[in-house]
């Protein structure tokens, strides 16, 4: 019982020392913080199938323009002017580019179509191609990983547009490499959500393909 007694000051000043550290990150590290904050918030929306997730996805890439800049992610800095524009574009086809005849309801959650999967890919590997380039005119020190992430988000926020089922794979790849990308360059919170988007991905996954099945019935 002593024993015990006495091992509570010594918890307590390592909780203290914890929570001062982690204090401390925050306030060097404020835009990292903010940028994970509302990124969850779009991870709920996208789980969800909500066109919320495009308002939030404007917002987002405001922040990650600054935050990805400083850290020398320059592919990343400069997609997220995409991304940003990617969101209006995705706001008006979910809301408005209706695949049914029901005014009500919004664009369906669709398979991937077979006949798209060679243009696709070609306009992935062009822009690597092109990104990749890019980056190593502007000394990047990740060319070819910096790259092919971005390129393939382009494929994934057109895919996320559409509304296809199988835009989660493409998430689950750039959530895994972006993990390891943003840990390396030293912006670790960041990584951290994407270490959760790859979980999200997965759970979102199944949702969709719930409620894909769902509509059938409607």
């Amino acid at each position: 019982m002593e024993t015990t007694i006495m091992l509570w000051p010594d918890i307590f000043h390592f909780m203290s020392l914890a929570l001062q550290a982690i204090a401390t990150y925050i306030e060097g590290h404020r835009l990292e913080v903010i940028s994970m904050a509302i990124g969850l918030v779009y991870l709920w929306c996208e789980y969800r199938a909500s066109i919320l997730l495009w308002i939030v996805g404007i917002v987002m890439p405001l922040v990650d323009i600054v935050l990805y800049w400083q850290n020398g992610l320059y592919a990343d800095s400069a997609m997220d002017g995409y991304y940003a524009l990617a969101a209006v574009y995705g706001f008006i086809v979910w809301k408005w580019g209706k695949t049914v005849s029901t005014d009500k309801q919004q664009r369906p959650i669709t398979h991937f179509p077979l006949r798209l999967l060679l243009p696709v890919g070609l306009v992935f590997l062009a822009v690597w191609a092109a990104v990749y380039a890019w980056l190593c005119y502007l000394d990047s020190t990740v060319p070819v990983c910096d790259s092919f992430v971005n390129a393939l988000c382009i494929v994934g926020m057109w895919a996320l547009s559409r509304k296809y089922l199988e835009q989660w794979y493409i998430w689950m790849v750039v959530d895994i490499i972006k993990t390891a990308l943003y840990a390396y360059k030293g912006i670790p919170v960041k990584g951290s959500y994407y270490a959760l988007s790859v979980v999200i991905a997965i759970m979102g996954y199944r949702k969709w393909r719930q409620m894909m099945v769902q509509q059938q019935y409607q």
